[in-house]
């Protein structure tokens, strides 16, 4: 992937070397704790149980101590790069969004942190993976993710680790256009299953988004090298629900899926790569 032409974004927090926030005191969630879990549950569709065992770890609604501070280094190759993609998100998304909707883009920011960090949604960890917290308008990313992408989740590459953090970007460009609120607002209304199937369409909509953000990024500045698009096919492919409930247990439960199947991801990744609109997203009436 060929980044360097994109604009670098000043919208970073660089929280690594940070630590977890110094958490203070024991026992469990508590009430506060319990409901700040279930809200993020919702806006990410990531599963409860984990984000309780890594809250319960962290220590989500307990006093927390300042978190000590270690210095940045603006030349970091991990931050120069992440700043590029987030540069190039708010490059195409302030001009296709308006363009495209009538609405105007107002930039998100990414928190790259290790380990743990507190976000406005409640606690973050490395096991939630990349979400993205309407609350405070911020996606959060723990860098070892991408470490994993090269094992585990189809291989990595420039252009896959982009896809992850233009899915995100997506839900914020979901959430300026109205969709993450009335998505959740449904989903209070609704059963278990039926707020699954919601959150699958929402994180499908976010892979389509992904897709536009990289058919008009590749329009401006030529980024896509050959086999990149093959490889972010096969992270789409690799985090897919199915995927990853097979690989964890043996077999696959439709039902319980909050992000989508491989065949899912890719057909609207796809979906957004080849036509760069925004109507061509519509999870909701497919």
């Amino acid at each position: 992937m060929e980044y360097e032409n994109m604009p670098e974004s000043s919208n970073i927090e660089d929280r690594r070397g940070q630590g977890g926030g110094g958490m203070v005191g024991a026992g469990g969630l508590g009430l506060v704790g319990i409901i700040v879990v279930f809200a993020i549950s919702y806006f990410t569709g990531i599963s409860p149980q984990v984000l309780i065992s890594g809250a319960e770890m962290m220590g989500v609604g307990q006093q927390s101590a300042p978190p000590q501070t270690a210095p940045v280094d603006p030349n970091d190759p991990t931050r120069k790069f992440l700043a590029r993609v987030v540069g190039g998100t708010e490059a195409v998304w302030s001009e296709v969004l308006p363009a495209q909707t009538g609405v105007q883009y107002k930039p998100a920011t990414l928190v790259i942190y290790d380990g743990a960090t507190q976000s406005g949604c409640g606690g973050a960890q490395a096991a939630m993976g990349p979400f993205y917290c309407p609350l405070d308008k911020k996606v959060y990313l723990d860098t070892s993710f991408f470490r994993d992408m090269k094992t585990k989740y189809g291989g990595g590459g420039d252009f896959a680790y982009s896809y992850v953090v233009a899915h995100e970007i997506g839900h914020h460009v979901q959430d300026l256009l109205g969709i993450l609120d009335k998505v959740d607002s449904l989903k209070q209304r609704v059963s278990q299953t039926q707020a699954n199937a919601l959150s699958v369409r929402v994180e499908l909509q976010a892979d389509c988004l992904a897709g536009v953000w990289a058919n008009h990024a590749n329009a401006k500045w030529k980024i896509l090298d050959p086999g990149d698009i093959e490889k972010a096919m096969a992270t789409a492919a690799a985090i897919g629900d199915d995927r990853l409930q097979t690989a964890a247990r043996g077999y696959a439960v439709p039902d319980s899926f909050t992000h989508g199947s491989s065949i899912q991801r890719q057909k609207w990744l796809t979906a957004g790569l080849q036509s760069g609109q925004i109507s061509a997203c519509n999870t909701f009436a497919n």
